[in-house]
């Protein structure tokens, strides 16, 4: 195992638990220094420990809630001088339902997590690592991003769509400083994500083949962020999936897609 991380910083957002959690056990493993940031402090620092105790890393714990506005202000001044060499922007949920009968209020807190704590964040340390002519910055996406939307998780694909063609700007206009940028999509992964929006029983009855496992998404996103890749689709039959979209007439798509929706999804 490369040791790449040793003497580097790495802040992982919503580090508590699933795919966060796993990027930070990788970065872990190749040595990278911690700052582990979510809601939950217990969680945090029992990840901190264990980490600290398994790959002798430094890692320290911010609790914070990117739904406030002044999140990332206040983890930057949290971590004072030290200057992160890798940024992963995983922190995210979903809100079940239609748009219309959703409170104003959800999505707006929603966009807050989704959307801006992450270009927040990504403006506030992009400067440093410019300066060291060495960072990496995974913007963990969705297969959804990449995919038309059925009906319910309204402002879920829109999000993520957003967040690869963020990343693929900010590739192209950083990857020669030295600051490689990457957008994460994976389809379904086993993590908290469908018990927090009531959407478990449904998804349970996808077939085994969709599920992918947090560490192999974590490992996947790594490896393409160090060669620079500004996508990454993870798992070869969500890639398969992608090509058949990409070949097939959009109103089939589109069909298959809401009813997908009406099946899986709480609407």
């Amino acid at each position: 195992m490369s040791r790449l991380g040793v003497g580097k910083t790495a802040l992982v957002t919503g580090a508590s638990s699933g795919i966060g959690k796993a990027f930070a056990e990788v970065l872990a493993e190749h040595g990278f220094g911690l700052i582990l940031t979510a809601r939950r402090r217990d969680r945090l620092d029992e990840l901190a420990a264990d980490l600290t105790r398994r790959y002798d890393v430094p890692a320290t714990v911010i609790v914070a809630d990117l739904a406030d506005p002044d999140a990332a202000a206040r983890i930057v001044e949290a971590i004072g001088g030290t200057r992160v060499d890798v940024l992963v922007n995983n922190a995210g949920y979903g809100v079940p339902g239609s748009y219309g009968q959703v409170p104003w209020a959800d999505h707006q807190r929603f966009m807050q997590v989704m959307v801006t704590a992450v270009c927040d964040l990504t403006y506030r340390l992009l400067p440093g690592m410019v300066d060291a002519q060495w960072g990496r910055i995974i913007n963990v996406a969705s297969v959804a991003g990449l995919v038309p939307a059925p009906a319910g998780h309204t402002l879920y694909g829109a999000s993520k769509a957003f967040l690869v063609r963020f990343s693929e700007a900010l590739s192209a206009e950083n990857r020669s400083k030295g600051v490689h940028v990457t957008a994460v999509c994976p389809g379904f992964t086993y993590s908290e994500f469908h018990d927090v929006t009531g959407t478990r029983e449904r998804m349970n009855r996808l077939p085994s083949v969709l599920w992918l496992s947090a560490p192999a998404v974590a490992h996947e996103g790594y490896d393409a962020v160090m060669r620079g890749d500004p996508v990454v689709v993870n798992g070869w039959v969500y890639r398969c999936l992608l090509w058949l979209i990409g070949i097939a007439p959009d109103r089939l798509v589109r069909a298959v897609s809401s009813g997908a929706g009406r099946r899986y999804r709480k609407v």
